[in-house]
């Protein structure tokens, strides 16, 4: 498997266990962090052309990734 840039562990290394912890303890936290898990993947294959996307539907997919990404680092803060 390819490696897969912007994953939330590469990005908060120092927050692995809180986000461990918030995952198990906060339902919406878990939400986010599974959709941006999920965009970032969406992202990945249409980058390798695995699954070709337009350069607008990209755009919008990285804009969703940035925002739950700033929304996750509240919660971190």
């Amino acid at each position: 498997m390819s490696h897969v840039p912007h994953e939330l562990s590469e990005d908060f290394p120092q927050a692995a266990d809180k986000i461990a912890s918030l995952k198990t303890k906060d339902a919406h936290f878990a939400n986010l962090c599974d959709r941006y898990h999920e965009l970032n993947r969406a992202i990945h294959r249409a980058e390798t052309n695995i699954e070709p996307t337009d350069d607008t539907h990209m755009t919008e997919m990285r804009r969703e990734r940035m925002t739950l990404k700033d929304t996750i680092a509240r919660y971190l803060a």
